[in-house]
C-alpha cells in the first residue's frame, strides 16, 4: 500500500530528490519528515512521484453554475490552501440548518478550482488525483470532463486524469461540494476539501493503487514471517516482463532480508506476487515500543526501476480471546481507550498534523493506549501518528447502514445500498497495513441491529472485511445488546454474526448497572467482548456550579460532571479492569467536540480534555488508574468568595497509597483506597505492606468536606510510607498579568506547521486565576498567522477565526501557523487593564 507522506511538509518529492543528490541531510532540513518520505526520496525520479496538490486553489462559498468549464473566470474567488473547512469560518446561528448536530455553523455549497501544469516528460505516464476526504457529495471535473461523484465525506477516493490532460500545457480541475442537505450527520463534519490532496504520477508498468498488502502469518520473539502481496498493473497494450524485488528495511533503512521474483504480464492485465520473508529476532511493534519496518517493493523492467513503493509496517500478533481478552504479542493488555471525533475545535475538520500529535501526546500522558475513530474513517496521517506513537485503533466505518437514525433525512442510509461496498473497500485497502489498527468496526449503534434484515447486512459487510483482510476481526458498537422494550433488543442472529460483540453503555439497563457483562458471559461464554462506548468523566472545564444545590448549573452543561455519574464510571472501570475476558473499554469521549449540542452549547462537553487540549479533572481520574508514576490531583479551585464557612467537597484523584490534606497548614485527615485489593499471601494472616495502608473508602477517589476559608490547600501523597507526590491550590488575587507559552520554539516554514499558543491569566504571585474571563487579543508580526482561537467554553459564540477571545476559567488558546518563508514570528498578547506579553517563535 502506498502510505501517505507526512502532510506537514510543503517541500515536494522532487525538491527532496534534488537535495539528496546534493548530499543534504534530510533529517536536519525537515525535522518532521516522515520515514516513508525520506526513503522514497532516495529513489530515482523516473519511478513514481507523489506531490502535494494542496496549494494554489481558488474557492467560492456558494454555487457557480458553469464553474467546471476551463474558460470560467475565477479571478474574484478567494485564494485558499487545503485542507480547507469553510463551515468553521462562519458564525454560530441558533437557526442554522445544521442545527445542534452541526454545531449551529453554516454549510451549503462551495466550489474549488485549481490550475496546474503537466510537463511534457509525463506524456507516457499515468496521472492520478487523490482526495483524502471531501465533505460531502463532491463532484470533480478535469478540463471540463466530468470524472464522478462521491457522496460519503469520510473516505479517500481518486480519479485518473491521464486521458483528459493537456500534456505540456495548463489544466484546470474543478470540484463542487454540496453539504446543503441538512441534517446529514449527528456531529460536526465541516464542509469542503478538508483533507489533503495529492497528484500521483507513475509509469504504465506499476504497482497498483493500494496494491501492497503486508501480513505477518507467524510472529514470535525468536522469528517472524512477513508475507507481502503486491499487485502489478501493466497499462500498456503489449506484454511486459518485470522483476519484483521486495526488501524489508529496519528503522534505520538497512536491509534485513530480500525476495525477488519475475513474471511476464500481458498488456492491460494485472498480476499479484506473493512473497514471504523470514527474519530472526524481529523487533516487535507494541504500544510501549512501536517499532516500524519498511517494505520496499521495486519493479524493474530490462534492469531499470520503473516503480518503487515503500510501506511502513509493524510486526505484531493480535489476539482477541473469549477468556483472556486482548493479547498483543502474547501479552495480556487492557484496552484503555477513548472515543474521538475527527474535528479539532477552532480549526474544524481541517486539522493540521501537529494539532493531532499534541492531542495524542496528552492522551498518552493520561495512560490512554487505544483510540476508537468514532464514527467514520479518519485521515490517513492520523493513523500514521498512531503507528509511530503506539496507539491501538478500533477503526470504524459507518454510523448508519440501511436504517435511518433520528431525524436526518440526508444521512448515509440513503447512499448505503449503492455505495457501501466501494466505500468499505477504499477504507480497508488504505488502512490494512497500519499496525495500529487492531480491530475493524463496521458500524455504530446502527438500528439494523434489531431489524429483520440487519444480520444479512452485517454478513455482507463481514464478507468484504474478511475477504480483503482476513487478519483482523470485526465488531459493531451495539447499544441494544439488551434493551427495553425487549422487541428493540439486538437480534440474536445479528450478535452471533459478530466476531467480537461490542457493547455501547453496557450498564444502561436494570441489574446490568451492577452486573455489566457477567449476565451475557454466563449465557454466551464463547463471546469475545469489548466496551465499544461507555460513559466518561466529562463536564465543562472549571465549572463547579453543581457543588451548590442552590446554584443553577451553567447553560449547556451535561450530566457527566454529576458526582453520581462519576461513581458509575469508577464502578464500571473496577469491573473492566478486574475481569480479563473484557478486552477493554472506550469511554465517551477523550476530547470535547463540536456538534451533538443544544443551544446555547455548540458542542459536547463529554471529554476529559476540552477543545483547546486543556485537561479537565476527569483526565486525572484516568491517569490515576492507567499510569503508575505517582500522581495526585485536587479539585475544585479555592476561590469561593462569599462562601466562607460553607462546606466544600474536596476531591482527590490519585494512585498513591494515602493522601493527607492540609488547610492552611492544619491537617484534616489521612485517607486512602486500595484497588485492586488483595487478600492474604503465602500463609494465614500475611498481607503485603501496601495492603496495610490506611483505607477509608472503596471508591477510586478520596474526599474531604472542608469549611471554606481563604488560604491554601495542600495534599501530600505517599507510597510504601514515603512521600511521592504533593499538590497545592490557593486562593488567588485578581488578574494581574498574562503568561503566554507555546508548545514549539520553532516551526517548519511550510505553510502547514503549527504551534499552540497558550494564555493564562495570573495574579500578582503568578498563580492561575481560575475564574478569570479577560478579553485577550492576539497580534502576529512576521512569518506566521493565527488560524484559530478558542477557550474551551462550549457556549462561547465568538468566531473561531477572529484575533481575540475571552479567557474561560483563566485560559485560552491560539493556533499559530507558519508561512512558506523562514523568519521570526512575534506573537503579542494583550488585554485591557493588563500588561501585554510577547512570545517569539522561529520558522
Amino acid at each position: 500500500m502506498q502510505k501517505h507522506e507526512n502532510p506537514s511538509q510543503l517541500m515536494t518529492r522532487r525538491d527532496l530528490l534534488a537535495q539528496t543528490a546534493r548530499g543534504a541531510v534530510l533529517a536536519s532540513v525537515v525535522p518532521y519528515l516522515s520515514r516513508t518520505h525520506m526513503l522514497l526520496a532516495q529513489e530515482s525520479s523516473s519511478t513514481r512521484v507523489r506531490d502535494s496538490f494542496d496549494f494554489g486553489w481558488k474557492f467560492l462559498d456558494g454555487d457557480a453554475p458553469g464553474a467546471q468549464s476551463p474558460k470560467f473566470s475565477d479571478a474574484s474567488w478567494r485564494d485558499v490552501d487545503l485542507p480547507h473547512d469553510w463551515s468553521i469560518e462562519g458564525s454560530f446561528d441558533k437557526d442554522a440548518p445544521s442545527s445542534g448536530p452541526g454545531g449551529y455553523l453554516p454549510t451549503g455549497i462551495g466550489w474549488y478550482r485549481k490550475n496546474f501544469h503537466v510537463p511534457e516528460s509525463d506524456r507516457d505516464k499515468v496521472v492520478v488525483l487523490e482526495f483524502d476526504g471531501v465533505y460531502q457529495n463532491s463532484e470533480v471535473w478535469i478540463n471540463g470532463q466530468y470524472l464522478g461523484l462521491r457522496p460519503y465525506g469520510f473516505v479517500p477516493f481518486r480519479y485518473e486524469l491521464t486521458p483528459h490532460l493537456n500534456i505540456g500545457g495548463d489544466n484546470v480541475v474543478a470540484v463542487r461540494v454540496d453539504n446543503s442537505k441538512q441534517t446529514n450527520c449527528r456531529w460536526y463534519t465541516g464542509s469542503g476539501i478538508y483533507r489533503h490532496t495529492w497528484l500521483l504520477t507513475t509509469n504504465q508498468l506499476r504497482i497498483a493503487y493500494w496494491g501492497t498488502y503486508v501480513t505477518s502469518p507467524h510472529v514470535s520473539a525468536e522469528s517472524a514471517i512477513v508475507e507481502v502481496k503486491t499487485r502489478i498493473v501493466n497499462g500498456r497494450k503489449t506484454s511486459s516482463s518485470c522483476t519484483l524485488t521486495t526488501t524489508l528495511l529496519d528503522k534505520d533503512g538497512h536491509s534485513v532480508q530480500m525476495q525477488q521474483a519475475a513474471q511476464m504480464i500481458d498488456g492491460g492485465a494485472e498480476y499479484e506476487f506473493v512473497q514471504r520473508i523470514a527474519i530472526s529476532k524481529p523487533s516487535l511493534w507494541s504500544s510501549a515500543h512501536p517499532y516500524l519496518y519498511t517494505v520496499r517493493c521495486s519493479v524493474e523492467e530490462e534492469g531499470r526501476a520503473v516503480d518503487v513503493c515503500d510501506t511502513p509496517i509493524g510486526i505484531r500478533e493480535v489476539i482477541f480471546d473469549a477468556d483472556h481478552g486482548f493479547l498483543l504479542n502474547g501479552e495480556h493488555i487492557k484496552l484503555n481507550g477513548v472515543c474521538l471525533h475527527q474535528e479539532a475545535g477552532s480549526v474544524g475538520s481541517a486539522v493540521p498534523l501537529r494539532v493531532w500529535e499534541r492531542r495524542l501526546e496528552i492522551l498518552r500522558e493520561m495512560g490512554c493506549n487505544a483510540i476508537r475513530t468514532s464514527h467514520n474513517p479518519y485521515a490517513a496521517e492520523f493513523l500514521d501518528l498512531c503507528d509511530t506513537m503506539g496507539f491501538l485503533v478500533m477503526n470504524e466505518a459507518f454510523d448508519e447502514w440501511r436504517q435511518a437514525k433520528g431525524k436526518m433525512p440526508s444521512s448515509y442510509h440513503i447512499y448505503f445500498d449503492e455505495w457501501h461496498e466501494r466505500d468499505v473497500l477504499n477504507f480497508i485497502h488504505r488502512d490494512r497495513n497500519h499496525p495500529s489498527v487492531v480491530l475493524w468496526s463496521a458500524g455504530n449503534e446502527v438500528p439494523d441491529q434489531n431489524a429483520p434484515e440487519g444480520a444479512e447486512t452485517l454478513r455482507r459487510l463481514n464478507h468484504i472485511f474478511h475477504g480483503e483482510d482476513p487478519t483482523r476481526l470485526v465488531t459493531v458498537g451495539c447499544d441494544h445488546v439488551y434493551s427495553e422494550p425487549l422487541n428493540e433488543t439486538a437480534r440474536p442472529e445479528f450478535l452471533a454474526a459478530l466476531d467480537i460483540v461490542g457493547y455501547n453503555y453496557v450498564d444502561r439497563w436494570r441489574d446490568r448497572a451492577e452486573k455489566y457483562y457477567s449476565i451475557d458471559r454466563e449465557t454466551f461464554p464463547h463471546w469475545r467482548v469489548v466496551g465499544t462506548e461507555s460513559p466518561g468523566m466529562g463536564g465543562i472545564r472549571g465549572d463547579y456550579s453543581r457543588l451548590f444545590p442552590q446554584t443553577a448549573p451553567l447553560a449547556g452543561a451535561r450530566p457527566w460532571n454529576h458526582a453520581g455519574a462519576n461513581l458509575d464510571v469508577e464502578l464500571l472501570w473496577q469491573f473492566v479492569s478486574t475481569y480479563d475476558y473484557v478486552a477493554g473499554d472506550f469511554m465517551w469521549t477523550g476530547i470535547d467536540y463540536l456538534g451533538e449540542a443544544s443551544w446555547p452549547a455548540k458542542g459536547s462537553s463529554s471529554g476529559v480534555i476540552d477543545t483547546c487540549g486543556f485537561k479537565k479533572d476527569g483526565f486525572y481520574f484516568y491517569q490515576s488508574q492507567w499510569t503508575d508514576a505517582p500522581m495526585l490531583h485536587l479539585f475544585p479551585h479555592w476561590n469561593w468568595k462569599g462562601k466562607e464557612g460553607q462546606f466544600i467537597p474536596i476531591t482527590c484523584y490519585t494512585n498513591c497509597d494515602t493522601v493527607e490534606l492540609f488547610v492552611n497548614g492544619r491537617s484534616v485527615g489521612v485517607k486512602g483506597y486500595r484497588f485492586p485489593r488483595y487478600g492474604m499471601e503465602g500463609s494465614y494472616g500475611k498481607f503485603s505492606p501496601r495492603s496495610l495502608a490506611a483505607r477509608t473508602t472503596s471508591d477510586l477517589h478520596l474526599t474531604w468536606d472542608v469549611p471554606y476559608e481563604q488560604g491554601a490547600l495542600k495534599a501530600v501523597g505517599t507510597k510504601d510510607g514515603n512521600t511521592v507526590a504533593t499538590m497545592e491550590i490557593s486562593t488567588t488575587g485578581e488578574p494581574a498579568r498574562i503568561l503566554v507559552s507555546a508548545d514549539r520554539k520553532s516551526l517548519v516554514a511550510d505553510r502547514r506547521d503549527v504551534a499552540h499558543i497558550v494564555v493564562e491569566i495570573q495574579d500578582e504571585h503568578g498563580r492561575l486565576v481560575p475564574v478569570a474571563d479577560n478579553l485577550i487579543t492576539f497580534d502576529v508580526e512576521g512569518e506566521g498567522k493565527i488560524i484559530g482561537v478558542d477557550n474551551g467554553d462550549p457556549r462561547s459564540h465568538e468566531n473561531y477565526k477572529a484575533k481575540h477571545r475571552k479567557a474561560f476559567n483563566g485560559k485560552c488558546l491560539a493556533i499559530l501557523q507558519s508561512t512558506a518563508k523562514a523568519g521570526q514570528i512575534l506573537v503579542r498578547v494583550s488585554s485591557p487593564s493588563l500588561p501585554s506579553a510577547t512570545l517569539t517563535i522561529l520558522s
